[in-house]
């Protein structure tokens, strides 16, 4: 409805949307604690964003959001301009509610630090008739889907799933009726440490599948391409200093997550990180991406979340870098834009 308006506003207006747009100077965008994602905290502490949006003559507010699932939900509900989300997450909630998103930064892909963990031992065949506690429909429902596909299991086979806030990981698994849980890093590393605790599948099973990414809302990119390149500058100096092994902002980092340096270049170890520009680039414009999003649609749709009255799997399009579309191209709500990281690579910014 808000996209209608304003088209409709354009056309009568014309120029005077152009200005008022570019009078916007003052942004948000949200994060959640994720071993990949920590970096945004890093950036808003050190007064790296400062500096970036100073050069840009902006602001942007860097909001830390406890729980994961409410931080998308206030971006599709316009309290953000951009949030931290896997590319499952950003499809089914902000993409598939209409709302029009762009991946801005892909950071990384998960390998390894998406787990599926039981209690006293086991394998992923001994899931059946158990329950297990996940965020429901997150990315930890999609790993447990492809796990138990992988071993001619089918979440029927279980005793059912609830649904249980990252934020209240740690503290279920403690109790004497959770067998299983599926989570994240630093949930996973923590809950591992419990004697009784054994991985079974993690998600360097399905390499480039679960993408951490910064979705930024594309008409206000649109509007305000500083925006984007001030986010993208601030984001790759934080991974330059990564790459380089800097001890006093993985520490930062590390503490903020609530582990020590050890620990947190344990998790950084299964994580893909793109610290290099151009291999994100390279990742985004790879057609296995597009493999990826139908398989990441196909499951949305079956667990009906694609979007309201979503009549198939390509109900929602997605737009690539090469200008190809999955989905419904009458329908495009998820771009992947690598004009900004290329940047970055080329020294633009």
């Amino acid at each position: 409805m808000l996209t209608r308006l304003l088209l409709a506003t354009a056309l009568t207006a014309g120029t005077a949307l152009t200005a008022t747009a570019q009078e916007r100077t003052e942004f948000r965008v949200a994060w959640s604690i994720y071993v990949g994602w920590m970096p945004w905290g890093y950036i808003d502490d050190s007064g790296i964003m400062d500096k970036w949006a100073e050069k840009y003559g902006i602001e942007v507010e860097i909001v830390q959001i406890n729980d994961y699932i409410e931080s998308i939900n206030q971006y599709t509900g316009g309290a953000f301009d951009g949030v931290s989300a896997t590319n499952m997450d950003a499809l089914s909630i902000p993409a598939g509610g209409g709302v029009d998103t762009t991946a801005l930064i892909v950071g990384d892909y998960s390998n390894g630090n998406d787990a599926i963990i039981v209690k006293d031992g086991g394998d992923l065949a001994s899931l059946a008739g158990k329950p297990v506690n996940l965020v429901e429909l997150s990315v930890s429902h999609y790993l447990l889907a492809r796990g138990l596909d992988s071993v001619g299991l089918a979440e029927a086979d279980l005793a059912g799933v609830i649904n249980t806030s990252d934020a209240d990981m740690i503290a279920a698994f403690a109790t004497d009726d959770v067998e299983a849980v599926v989570t994240w890093n630093p949930l996973v590393s923590t809950i591992l440490e419990e004697p009784n605790a054994t991985k079974i599948y993690d998600s360097s099973d399905i390499p480039g599948e679960i993408i951490d990414i910064m979705f930024v809302n594309t008409e206000t990119l649109a509007e305000n391409p500083d925006f984007g390149k001030a986010l993208v500058g601030a984001w790759y100096e934080v991974m330059a200093l990564m790459a380089a092994g800097d001890e006093a902002a993985l520490t930062a980092m590390a503490e903020a997550s609530g582990t020590d340096l050890a620990g947190y270049q344990a998790q950084l170890a299964s994580t893909a990180m793109f610290y290099d520009p151009a291999d994100a680039v390279a990742f985004a414009e790879d057609p296995a991406l597009k493999a990826t999003m139908v398989e990441v649609a196909e499951f949305l749709f079956d667990k009906g979340i694609l979007g309201e009255g979503a009549p198939s799997p390509d109900f929602v399009g997605v737009t690539y870098p090469d200008g190809s579309t999955t989905g419904d191209p009458g329908n495009v709500r998820m771009r992947f834009d690598t004009r900004f990281m290329q940047m970055a690579a080329d020294g633009a910014l």
